[in-house]
């Protein structure tokens, strides 16, 4: 498959967002049925540590959340969520273009899982193309890639580390329940159905459709790709104009995989209208150590607190982003700033500026109902 060059994805981009907004408009607000609505109340935490070496950052944030140990048992499988999303796809470093998980983070989760005794860990993705190469995928300093450092824990551990391809490598997909949507059911590959324990690791971006996308939206990628044809869903795409939302659609996903632990990188990123830096004043690259000196990650075994913290990050209030009131309404995790404590470092230390996503929309947040569903309280939004 010939890669995409920016330009042809910007165009893509374009049509595709045309395309979706226009269907909505003919076919009105699609009907779905409102999950019930069971909000958090209890607390979180999360971990933020500030640093120069994503390595040792990461095995900071572990610690900061009790350890590995406190997530993976002696003889359970894990499967760790990159994101890979344009690996294969577009051209260019995808890595050091802020749009790709760094191998340095990835392979140091990998390594500590290992050493707390687990029999197995798959790193994987449902990217845009069937099979990437994940030599192609380099560290930041360009020393290492996911197949030699998956090679040198093989070699110190005893071959317990895969890299998967999820749409060439699953050996199966499991349909999990999507009742609030349309499409009933979800295909979800079988590598993170049948892990015991998974850890999503994202790059934090902002998006042009979801606002921001960081540790919940990253688990969209463990469905079929673009051009895969598994039933009645025969693409992500489809899940943009099901009934219910993408929103609702990754968040069924998180329901029935119930990720373990999040690490949200925040080091090289991308701003404006990601998740793709294409530039030409529609999305760029962020070196966060250009505006705070530091590199961040943050750590959580509550998805939404920690999506909502890396939010707060860049200035984006969780209640303004339709999936994390979604995800806070629906009981799937806190997203209020009273009730996550932060640690490690303050809050306060990390805020930077940040362009948003100018074709997102958002949702006010002076709406107490439920009002993801509602058409109404959604066209209320505007663009944000």
């Amino acid at each position: 498959m010939r890669r995409c060059s920016r330009r042809e994805f910007l165009a893509r981009s374009a049509c595709s967002a045309a395309a979706l907004g226009a269907a909505g408009t003919i076919a009105g607000c699609p009907a779905a049925p409102e999950p019930p609505f069971t909000p958090v109340h209890g607390s979180a935490r999360v971990c933020a540590v500030r640093g120069q070496d994503l390595a040792d950052m990461t095995r900071d944030a572990l610690d900061g959340v009790g350890g590995i140990r406190a997530f993976v048992q002696p003889g359970e499988t894990v499967f760790i969520k990159a994101n890979c999303m344009t690996a294969g796809f577009m051209s260019g470093d995808v890595v050091a273009r802020g749009e790709c998980s760094k191998p340095e983070i990835v392979m140091a989760v990998a390594e500590a899982c290992l050493e707390a005794g687990a029999a197995k860990v798959t790193i994987g993705d449902a990217a845009q193309v069937d099979r990437f190469s994940w030599e192609a995928l380099t560290s930041l300093d360009g020393a290492t890639n996911y197949a030699a450092e998956a090679a040198r824990l093989n070699a110190a551990y005893g071959d317990k580390v895969d890299l998967a391809c999820l749409a060439a490598d699953s050996p199966s997909w499991t349909e999990i329940p999507s009742p609030y949507t349309s499409l009933g059911t979800i295909k979800v590959s079988s590598l993170v159905t049948e892990a015991d324990k998974v850890i999503s690791i994202p790059v934090a971006k902002t998006h042009m459709m979801c606002k921001v996308t960081y540790s919940l939206k990253n688990c969209l990628g463990m469905t079929p790709p673009l051009g895969m044809s598994l039933g009645p869903v025969k693409s992500r795409l489809g899940m943009h104009a099901a009934a219910g939302g993408i929103e609702q659609c990754f968040l069924d996903v998180v329901k029935a995989v119930r990720p373990h632990l999040a690490i949200i990188d925040y080091s090289i990123c991308v701003e404006g209208n990601g998740p793709v830096n294409v530039g030409m004043g529609f999305s760029r690259r962020v070196d966060l150590r250009d505006r705070l000196g530091d590199w961040v990650i943050l750590a959580s075994s509550d998805l939404a607190a920690a999506d909502a913290t890396a939010s707060r990050v860049i200035g984006v209030d969780p209640l303004g982003v339709k999936y994390l009131r979604m995800a806070y309404e629906q009981g799937l995790g806190q997203i209020s700033e009273g009730l996550i404590e932060v640690v490690g470092e303050r809050l306060d230390s990390l805020y930077v500026e940040w362009e948003h996503a100018s074709l997102a929309k958002s949702i006010p947040a002076s709406v107490k109902s439920y009002a993801p569903y509602s058409c109404a309280a959604w066209a209320e939004g505007g663009e944000a």
